[in-house]
């Protein structure tokens, strides 16, 4: 079920709070809203209502930028159905919550009945795992605009080049991943790449989070990445002086490699 980025990047209904061993919280300035229950019909009427205008009122809910997550779907009983959202604020609920008051649905549904909790939630990060891989293209897909890195995420992962994959994910969400593939150089080096933030959930931290979690699993290793200097440059990034097809301004490196000396990404990236 894609949600409001129009991309699949979760498990619909999945809110589980009992964290993953291997995680690692990430602290926003202000915590995520996420929501979980049951809208209840007393009779057909409300049924009918519902079935007429929810469709809307989810499309128009996925598309407000604060959006993480917004799906609804009907249970085996008919009256009811199950809500499970995601906002990447209280003020992006707050203002969910002003354009459905004044909206159709918000208008002719207040009849019907809820029963659902609201709770503020953090993002945590992990290592990926084989049911986050499909999930990964939406995540990817969203955050880029479209399927290269995607591609490229699955061709490091068939060739045995992954070394370091890591997903940010929120209430059964996932909101960002971060790479890090080998490189061929004079010394141990890695590649820092893809990273990605979906829209909704950019300039909360979450990608400096990966960036950082991911630079400390590295050790001795020297990390090359292909980005913004002005991003990258508060991890410690500089210019790197490398023999490579990205050679230029965008290319740097935090650690060690001799000046001049050549570098190879891996296969996936036909550099």
């Amino acid at each position: 079920m894609s949600c409001a980025c129009g991309h699949d990047h979760h498990r619909p209904g999945q809110s589980d709070d009992r964290l993953p061993e291997d995680a690692v919280p990430v602290h926003l300035e202000a915590p995520m809203v996420a929501l979980q229950g049951r809208l209840i019909c007393a009779d057909a009427a409300q049924m009918m209502v519902a079935l007429s205008l929810l469709p809307d009122h989810i499309r128009l809910s996925r598309e407000e930028p604060g959006c993480l997550r917004f799906e609804m779907w009907q249970d085996e009983d008919p009256l009811i159905w199950h809500l499970s959202e995601l906002f990447a604020s209280d003020r992006a609920f707050a203002d969910h919550q002003a354009r459905t008051k004044d909206s159709e649905w918000g208008r002719d549904s207040a009849a019907i009945g809820r029963d659902f909790q609201r709770r503020h939630v953090e993002p945590h990060l992990r290592v990926e795992t084989r049911a986050d891989q499909d999930l990964l293209d939406g995540v990817l897909a969203a955050a880029f605009g479209g399927p290269d890195e995607a591609r490229l995420l699955r061709a490091l992962r068939a060739d045995g080049d992954l070394s370091l994959s890591l997903v940010a994910e929120a209430a059964g969400c996932l909101l960002g991943h971060v790479a890090l593939s080998p490189l061929q150089a004079a010394r141990p080096a890695l590649a820092l790449a893809p990273v990605a933030v979906v829209p909704g959930a950019q300039g909360l931290g979450i990608g400096r989070a990966l960036v950082a979690e991911a630079l400390a699993r590295v050790g001795d290793a020297a990390v090359v990445v292909l980005g913004d200097p002005a991003y990258y440059g508060r991890f410690g990034f500089r210019p790197a002086e490398l023999e490579s097809p990205y050679a230029g301004p965008h290319l740097q490196i935090l650690g060690d490699l001799p000046a001049g000396s050549r570098i190879a990404h891996a296969r996936a990236f036909g550099g």
